[in-house]
């Protein structure tokens, strides 16, 4: 138990460290004790912002096609999210590592508990490095498809002898003659690699942070174990003991926690602020396209991609916000009528902090499974009122 317990902590502390490396970022600190900020993310961020001016070129050249127009907004606003992430990235790129160190640290002294029956940390590690190469391959997949599309049709129209005017794999307009060679070549080869930062970042960003949230849900199931696993009628000196080692451990988990919300504040508010009106476009696009299968098919596929993101973020918020809510009952559920007055006054300063909400929000957007079912409600209204229009 104990080395299958050591082999998944390192698949998952492996995970977190080679999404950081994914995004350009050494655990090396610099001369000054600090890290550097690497030229490697300053170009990485202004790639993917150079993609905005000929997808917003798009928008604007399209904006009497409905159509056409909402197609390039979706990308448009997808990439636009991204940005919000490597910014986010390149202010707390410190905080990132140091988030994956003082989980490592926590781990190394919860695996002690193994024997005990705990393997709350070990089985959360598990899960969150299932989940992370999960949604590491569905974004691939995604991006994938984008670029493969216009390649297959090419193959395709030239087998069947048929013309066919190429495209690129997403709708932008470039300041050359995109449409013959070499220009053609040459702006497929700038999607690709416009595409491969925006998918490296999101679902690098995006996993931490899963990552980050399910070893917080697991090290307060920790927590509550200890308390409950406290025996309050043993001396008050060796109780007391215990119990200030559970009191710093709910404090460290609470810094933790905030922050991850502070690390996450930005794009917390740009997913939900842009995938509000991400789900508008598309739904948008879904009514309008009913007649094409191939076209749903892209819009549905599209939609669960963005949909995905976004419960993570709520999924994460929400374990979170319940797990240490917990801490209270914990309390309750111990032996703590046994314990001395001192004592007792100790645990209600314990139930006093676990009673006010560790919430991970940005401004009035909070992530958690309550907005995310009352978005997808709104999704489904807006695909009423469309229909209702036309």
């Amino acid at each position: 138990m104990a080395h299958t317990s050591t082999r998944t902590s390192t698949s998952i502390f492996k995970l977190q460290e080679y999404c950081l490396r994914a995004m350009g970022h050494s655990h090396e600190p610099d001369s000054s004790g600090g890290w550097a900020l690497s030229l490697k993310h300053v170009v990485s961020l202004l790639f993917a912002a150079s993609a905005q001016y000929p997808l917003i070129h798009n928008v604007v050249h399209h904006r009497n096609d409905m159509e056409l127009a909402t197609a390039g907004l979706s990308v448009l606003l997808t990439n636009l999210l991204t940005l919000f992430k490597i910014a986010t990235f390149l202010v707390y790129k410190q905080d990132f590592w140091r988030m994956i160190q003082s989980f490592r640290q926590m781990h190394q002294q919860s695996s002690r508990n193994v024997g005990d029956g705990y393997g709350y940390v070990a089985e959360a590690n598990k899960v969150a490095s299932l989940l992370g190469r999960a949604y590491f391959i569905s974004c691939a997949a995604t991006g994938l498809y984008f670029m493969v599309s216009p390649i297959l049709k090419i193959i395709a129209n030239s087998w069947l002898g048929t013309t066919y005017v190429r495209e690129l794999p997403m709708p932008l307009r470039l300041p050359f003659n995109y449409v013959d060679s070499p220009g053609y070549e040459i702006g497929f080869v700038y999607i690709l690699l416009v595409t491969i930062v925006v998918v490296t970042y999101a679902s690098a960003v995006d996993g931490l942070f899963i990552s980050f949230a399910i070893n917080l849900r697991a090290h307060f199931q920790t927590l509550q174990r200890d308390i409950r696993a406290t025996d309050f009628a043993l001396p008050e000196q060796q109780v007391q003991e215990g119990l200030k080692d559970v009191v710093d451990y709910h404090v460290r988990l609470l810094s933790l926690s905030k922050l991850l919300r502070v690390m996450y504040t930005p794009i917390v508010f740009g997913q939900f602020f842009i995938t509000s009106m991400q789900v508008g476009v598309i739904i948008y696009q879904l009514v309008t396209n009913m007649d094409s299968v191939m076209a749903l098919l892209v819009y549905v596929s599209f939609l669960g991609s963005i949909m995905l993101q976004l419960f993570i973020y709520c999924y994460g918020g929400e374990i979170i916000k319940v797990e240490s809510h917990r801490v209270d009952v914990a309390v309750q559920l111990s032996n703590w009528y046994q314990a001395t007055p001192k004592l007792r006054r100790s645990l209600a300063f314990i139930i006093l902090r676990s009673q006010r909400d560790v919430l991970i929000k940005a401004g009035f957007y909070e992530a958690s499974l309550g907005n995310f079912v009352a978005i997808c409600r709104a999704a489904l209204s807006f695909i009423t009122l469309i229909k209702s229009i036309e």
